[in-house]
């Protein structure tokens, strides 16, 4: 019996009592009428025989009234009534259509007739057979005129229960308190799996590494730069600072015990709570979608009983702050659609999920993907509503604006939010500052502000300068002593003038002189000759005292491009050419001046009209693996070909040793930092992270999209240093699989409704093809869209990268469930019932199934227990599981 029909049969008998208090005169002539209008109360499967027994009964009765079919017509219909035990005559199961017409829904005002507690349960071919005879009987209307009056006795009855209930529910200073008990079971079910034994073990585990380090200098307000959002580093930063840490633990390597006093608890307490939060958050996304509660309870379980979320959500990782956020937000934005336009729910769910999926994209860029679902779903909702004639088009501007401004401008409002406490809490330089470009790095404390007051602005003739590439890599303009090779592998020729490269360190060997090509005195008098857009200088290297220049000779890598060197007068007729122009790209807002910082300039080649560009292209050993730089004769502004004035002061002698003598002993004086505006910072460091991430090398653990599906490859995230306990990154073998089954059942049943509508064949009822459409609309697409994308990306992955999208199929496989049950019930009639008993059987054997594969593999989610070399071996289920044991010895 389901828990739906218990909740049915619970609220019939309560509105029988209520009925039987306020009407009592009106009971004792309901009795005979009862007797023989008999309808259903209780959920009996009988076979036909029994039914046809039953049915030359009440034929015998000619004063009977006929009952109503599911499609709401009276026993004249009969001939149309479908024959599915589910019918509303035999039992009020969600799901029981008409099968012969596509069926009306009935109004939720109406309320559903009374029966009495001594009614039997007739079978639909009974049903139908009893409805040939009175159709013939001239009865009929005197049938009719009964089931009204229990229809009318009813509604009495139901409207004023409702009003009781409304009456105590408006009486002042009372609140209704309402506990949904699968909830806070699967919360606590959850709560005591990711927290038992949280702080075990006692070592740094996997990218704990990387995020240790970020939170700590979170607390020294140190500058770092990750390629993901803040938010979660965030969150974890602010309960341990709570927690009495100072961050000033060294994360240095994967398997390194804790200091004693580290709040390791705390440490992964944020992670672990959303991780228990996230099943019953996908219990009421379940819910939110139309599913039983059954199917919605079975869904939270099911995360509570797969190792891979176990295990994300036991340390310090991203992952279950990022499945939280995504899973709320697209339950309430569910509510939101379903609410009126401008009541309170409405305002509330709408205003939740927006603040929950930009709280998503902002702990990692891939939680972006869930606010594009978010998207679709939206635009779908609102091309509906076109076809809704009683919406006037004010009425919908108003729900396409509400939607634009909720769910764009919330978001943003987040992501805004979140970096401007990241740099108003990170306000030191730190290791990290050095990608950003000079003007970010000068704005912080220490680094490039404890040279840039004291630095002279504008640049001129008899400047000492260091020259760095603004965009994208961090690399400074040097060059050295050493020469191009005669002859290059190819067996092309160069110049054999002196190497021009781009260095990512700071050197003697990046300074450079600025020189106008008629003056030889560099030094720097009262009144500065200073150099302005479009004039023509000279750049001569400041330890070799060469300058530099550029030719119709092809550059090492990139021989596309022009050679670019330091002169050497080899007198060989080939004259050097050392004129360069110097293009100020944002003199729009800096002004026609060089300045130092924060001009970006572009310097062209005067004799060819070529570019410095940074190739991008790394030298062989003869160029010390260093940058190539070329002179690039494309027109146009590239990125690559601009750079900006970094260090810089004036010449104070003519004595080039003393020259020397300075640049190898300047020493940078500790001053107060410039400023940057928030904006430009934002911008800045939203393309640094967007398009200049460093690519992870390839890792032994790594994984290709199409070996997610089926768990090919797992990860290694702690060894134990004495014994073979790890923690092993697998998910439950037995979700995974069954999971990745219902996408395809889901896809087919989905090709064939659809050919089958368009054939005019309604298989199911129109709610249940609504609530089929929900789930590929919610569940199918936000597994395409969180699976397909990681085909286009060009870096390294990691199963952990799956998580995501194995929800959205997880969230899939719990409605199929819930369909092919529907299905059972609606068509397996008679004896055919038994196949439905089966079915909810083999459910419950899965599901043991399921928590015996769970128990088997949870060592490797807790790397608590010492497992002995069998013990590893014999969970070796897939030979590209690779296990590891004591001493790094893989299994082969």
């Amino acid at each position: 019996m389901s828990a739906t029909y218990t909740n049915t049969i619970t609220q019939r008998r309560k509105t029988a009592k209520v009925k039987q208090q306020s009407q009592p005169q009106q009971q004792q002539q309901w009795t005979d009428s009862d007797m023989s209008c008999e309808s259903n109360e209780r959920l009996h499967f009988r076979s036909r025989s029994t039914n046809s027994k039953q049915q030359q009964q009440h034929t015998a009765h000619s004063n009977s009234p006929s009952p109503l079919c599911c499609n709401g017509a009276r026993a004249l219909t009969m001939l149309n009534c479908c024959v599915d035990v589910n019918c509303h005559l035999n039992a009020p199961l969600r799901g029981s259509v008409n099968r012969h017409t596509t069926p009306t829904p009935t109004p939720t005002a109406t309320p559903t007739p009374v029966p009495t507690p001594k009614q039997a349960s007739p079978s639909p071919t009974s049903d139908r057979s009893r409805s040939l005879s009175r159709s013939l009987s001239p009865s009929r209307s005197r049938s009719l005129s009964c089931q009204k009056q229990i229809n009318k006795n009813s509604a009495g009855a139901a409207s004023a229960a409702e009003r009781k209930t409304a009456s105590a529910s408006t009486q002042p200073f009372t609140v209704n308190l309402s506990i949904d008990l699968f909830s806070w079971t699967l919360f606590l079910l959850a709560f005591g799996t990711r927290f038992y034994k949280l702080a075990t073990p006692p070592h740094i585990v996997f990218d704990e590494l990387h995020y240790g380090k970020y939170i700590s200098m979170y607390m020294r307000n140190i500058f770092f730069f990750d390629q993901h959002p803040p938010l979660g580093k965030q969150l974890i930063a602010g309960l341990v600072s709570m927690a009495g840490y100072d961050g000033n633990y060294t994360f240095n390597r994967i398997g390194e015990p804790y200091a004693p006093e580290m709040p390791i608890f705390w440490f992964r307490f944020v992670p672990a709570m959303c991780g228990s939060l996230l099943a019953p958050g996908v219990y009421n996304l379940l819910l939110e979608a139309k599913l039983s509660r059954w199917s919605a309870a079975l869904g939270g379980l099911l995360v509570v009983l797969d190792n891979s979320l176990l295990t994300q959500s036991r340390f310090v990782l991203m992952e279950s702050m990022l499945l939280l956020a995504t899973t709320v937000g697209i339950a309430c934005l569910l509510r939101f659609q379903r609410s009126r336009l401008g009541s309170l729910e409405w305002f509330f769910s709408g205003t939740t999920a927006a603040v929950f999926l930009g709280a998503a994209g902002t702990v990692k860029y891939v939680g972006f993907l869930a606010l594009g679902l978010a998207f679709y779903l939206l635009c779908r909702h609102l091309w509906q509503l076109l076809y809704d004639a009683n919406l006037t088009d004010r009425q919908l501007w108003m729900h396409a604006i509400s939607r634009l401004l909720i769910f764009v401008g919330i978001p943003f409002a987040v992501y805004v939010g979140v970096f401007y406490v990241h740099f108003k809490t990170l306000y030191r330089a730190g290791p990290h500052d050095s990608i950003m470009t000079s003007a970010f790095q000068a704005s912080l404390d220490g680094g490039l502000a404890s040279i840039t007051q004291g630095q002279p602005l504008a640049v001129v003739h008899g400047s000492q300068i260091t020259l760095r590439h603004t965009h994208g890599r961090t690399c400074w303009l040097h060059s050295h002593a050493a020469v191009y090779p005669v002859r290059y592998p190819d067996k092309r020729g160069s110049s054999h003038q002196q190497q021009v490269t781009c260095y990512s360190f700071k050197d003697v060997n990046n300074w450079w002189l600025v020189k106008r090509p008629t003056k030889e005195n560099l030094v720097v008098g009262d009144e500065p000759d200073i150099i302005r857009h479009g004039e023509i200088i000279q750049l001569v290297h400041g330890i070799t005292s060469r300058a530099l220049n550029s030719h119709d000779v092809a550059a090492p890598m990139t021989p596309q491009c022009q050679e670019v060197s330091c002169y050497i007068d080899y007198e060989i007729k080939m004259a050097g050419e050392l004129l360069w122009r110097v293009d100020i790209l944002n003199r729009d807002s800096e002004g026609d001046i060089w300045h130092a910082i924060k001009s970006e300039v572009r310097l062209v080649h005067v004799s060819t009209e070529a570019s410095l560009k940074f190739s991008g292209l790394q030298l062989p050993e003869w160029g010390f693996n260093q940058h190539e730089v070329v002179a690039d004769r494309e027109k146009g502004i590239h990125e690559d070909t601009i750079w900006n004035v970094e260090e810089h002061r004036y010449t104070q002698t003519e004595d080039h040793r003393e020259r020397e003598r300075q640049m190898l002993t300047a020493e940078m004086i500790p001053t107060k930092r410039t400023h940057i505006s928030f904006w430009a910072k934002l911008l800045e460091l939203q393309s640094k992270m967007l398009f200049q991430a460093k690519s992870v090398p390839s890792h032994m653990y790594s994984s290709m999209p199409h070996e997610w599906p089926l768990m090919d490859k797992g990860i290694a995230y702690w060894l134990d240093s004495k014994s073979s306990a790890q923690i092993y990154l697998l998910g439950n073998v037995l979700i995974w699989y069954t999971a990745t089954t219902g996408i395809l059942v889901y896809a087919g049943l989905l090709a064939f409704y659809a050919m089958r509508r368009q054939r005019l064949c309604f298989d199911i009822s129109e709610q249940e093809w609504q609530r089929f459409i929900i789930a590929g609309d919610t569940f199918f697409m936000g597994y395409v869209m969180h699976y397909l994308p990681y085909f286009c990306v060009d870096r390294t992955l990691f199963l952990h990268n799956y998580l995501p999208a194995f929800v959205f199929k997880l969230l899939l496989l719990c409605f199929v469930a819930d369909h092919l049950d529907y299905l059972l019930r609606r068509f397996c009639t008679g004896r055919g019932v038994h196949l439905v008993r089966l079915y909810r059987l083999m459910l419950i054997l899965w599901l043991v199934g399921v928590l015996s594969i769970f128990s088997k593999f949870i060592p490797f989610s807790y790397g608590a227990k010492k497992m002995t070399l069998n013990e590893v071996r014999n969970l070796r289920w897939k030979d590209t599981w690779d296990f590891v044991l004591h001493k790094n010895h893989h299994l082969h």
